[in-house]
């Protein structure tokens, strides 16, 4: 995968693997509109399938992540009416099929289909000067970008619910208070916080980290005998790998363990 820039989007590629991702309409707070839709699908498709990848950042230009969907202005009012929601369900869904880490850096608003792009990530690093908001109810919409799945399942469905009927603005350290954020830094720190979360991940045995997410999603919603099964196969494949193999010869030579996801 090389570094490039599309209309909304730039994406860029670090020697190590990671996959920078950033919305790219600053002047809208990065709203999406159809273009960017299509844009962030046909990355996600792309990150899914390159092997060379290890760790996704998502994050926004300017002074925002991403205030949702483009409203204004032709074709993307149409974004929002039933037969037209097709192109957000195969976006979401994209990103949620990424094997490798996907970690939201957070520098901004993050409101509506913005911040249930976040919230499905799977670890969201958040600016001090970071606001979330399910903002629907506000514009008399129902939440979408899969947010009436993943919200509950993160932080309980009566806090879900307040959220979604609210449509309250929160600020970082109350988002983390909710239990979505994972760490809420000075703004002028965000970079260095996630590079060092990224750098880890990068270094991280690959395969084991991409069935660990995936075990992790499925048994959410799944009964304990079933998770334990996918748990089991799952072991199984890692006992195979010469990761595995590569981390106990590290561990015997008290150094630490060079992953190349095979």
């Amino acid at each position: 995968m090389e570094s490039k820039q599309l209309e909304t989007l730039l994406v860029d590629v670090a020697q190590n693997g990671v996959v920078t991702v950033t919305m790219n309409r600053p002047e809208k707070k990065n709203a999406a509109n159809a273009t960017m839709w299509d844009e962030l699908r046909t990355t996600w498709d792309e990150i899914a399938l390159d092997p060379t990848v290890r760790c996704v950042v998502m994050t926004g230009a300017g002074d925002g992540f991403c205030s949702g969907a483009d409203l204004g202005g032709g074709g993307d009012r149409q974004m929002h009416q039933l037969q037209s929601m097709n192109m957000i369900h195969r976006t979401v869904q994209a990103l949620y099929s990424i094997m490798v880490p996907v970690v939201a850096k957070v520098n901004g608003v993050a409101a509506g289909a913005g911040m249930n792009m976040a919230l499905a990530c799977d670890l969201i690093v958040a600016s001090d000067r970071a606001r979330f908001s399910e903002i629907f109810a506000k514009r008399g919409l129902t939440v979408d970008f899969g947010g009436t799945w993943i919200l509950p399942r993160l932080i309980g469905l009566h806090r879900a619910k307040e959220l979604a009927f609210f449509a309250d603005v929160l600020s970082a350290e109350q988002a983390a208070e909710f239990g979505f954020v994972n760490k809420v830094v000075a703004h002028d720190e965000l970079d260095a916080a996630v590079i060092e979360w990224t750098d880890r991940l990068a270094a991280g045995p690959p395969l084991a980290l991409a069935m660990t997410k995936r075990l992790l999603t499925l048994n959410a919603s799944a009964d304990f005998a079933a998770a334990l099964e996918a748990e089991g196969m799952a072991q199984t494949v890692n006992f195979a790998t010469e990761d595995t193999r590569e981390a106990v010869k590290a561990f015997i030579d008290k150094r630490e363990p060079r992953f190349e996801g095979r």
